[in-house]
């Protein structure tokens, strides 16, 4: 295997938004594998709000990604040489092998995907990370029941259309928030949830208390800031606040806590957070039961693709920060 990798390194970390200057465009020989290696050609990156986090420096719950390296990405891609007897040329992968066209693998956390199951960028969103995230978030930490009410924040994105599309199949009443009059529509209407609020051009407090006049049994946070504050004032008795995510706050300088956080003292709430690589065991089990619930039509998926090369990875980045993605935003670079 002979040929040019093209790279996207960490060159600063941003105060704020990441800017050009904050990345490095890099281009390397391909590697060559060793016994129990293999080499992957990358198709399709996984882009993420959680990356904005990686870039930090400090303490979290996996380690920075640091000045000089490979951006970390998940992707699928396609093996094109291997030494490695688990692993055959042909075989479809996915699995943490960063903003670049190629990527020498042993094999840790890396698990073979069937393309005649469903498209490549499925395997990043519902039957990947996205969803699993959704799943355990959801029905490990959330706790829902029959007949609760369930809000999701950022309910048009990767992990919230899935969080809802579980909590309507699990048989509880659904609420999403979203940015943008088209994406509520979506969620509604694609996706199932009973209703949406629009907070951008709605008061969420107020929309909250006609959609959810007995009080929000479970909110899966994917944004904070505003909106954690509203849905924490409608919290029912022994809610269950999931959190994901924080979106709003991931470019600010001076990150805004929750105001109204006493509101889970007064109906003796709970606020715990989710990190999917705790449920790395049960992986399987989840996947499984997605791909159950999309074979039989219960659960849809929504890809936003975008189609260029590793060099795009730092605008597309920014579309999250935008909000001009629906469903899982992923960046296709090879066919």
């Amino acid at each position: 295997m002979s040929g040019i990798n093209r790279q996207i390194r960490l060159a600063a970390r941003p105060v704020g938004e990441p800017r050009p200057t904050d990345w490095e465009h890099v281009e390397e020989p391909a590697g060559q594998p060793g016994d129990g290696e293999f080499l992957v050609r990358v198709l399709c990156l996984s882009i993420d709000p959680a990356m904005r986090g990686w870039m930090n420096a400090g303490r979290s719950y996996i380690r920075p990604v640091e000045i000089g390296e490979v951006m970390r990405a998940g992707a699928v891609g396609r093996v094109i040489a291997s030494r490695h007897p688990g692993f055959a040329v042909g075989d479809h992968v996915s699995g943490s092998f960063g903003v670049q066209e190629y990527c020498v693998s042993d094999g840790r956390d890396v698990t073979k995907v069937d393309p005649a199951a469903a498209p490549l960028p499925t395997f990043l969103g519902t039957l990947g990370m996205s969803g699993l995230t959704a799943y355990f978030g959801l029905i490990e930490v959330g706790r829902p029941e029959p007949g609760q009410t369930v809000v999701v924040s950022g309910a048009a994105g990767a992990v919230g259309s899935v969080v809802g599309q579980i909590a309507k199949i699990l048989g509880c009443r659904v609420i999403g928030i979203a940015g943008g009059e088209a994406k509520c529509r979506m969620v509604v209407e694609e996706f199932g949830f009973d209703a949406a609020i629009d907070y951008q051009s709605e008061d969420v407090r107020k929309a909250l208390r006609e959609h959810a006049p007995d009080g929000v049994d479970v909110y899966f946070d994917n944004v904070g800031g505003d909106v954690l504050d509203a849905v924490l004032l409608r919290l029912a008795r022994g809610a269950r606040v999931v959190v994901c995510g924080a979106i709003s706050q991931y470019n600010s300088t001076k990150p805004q806590g929750p105001a109204n956080y006493l509101s889970l003292l007064v109906n003796r709430a709970s606020m715990t957070g989710i990190v999917v690589f705790d449920y790395a065991d049960r992986y399987a089990e989840g996947i499984a039961r997605m791909a159950a619930w999309r074979a039989e039509g219960r659960l849809k998926s929504l890809e936003d693709v975008v189609s260029g090369s590793v060099a795009d990875f730092p605008e597309t980045l920014m579309r999250l920060f935008r909000g001009d993605n629906r469903g899982k935003l992923v960046l296709k670079i090879a066919d």
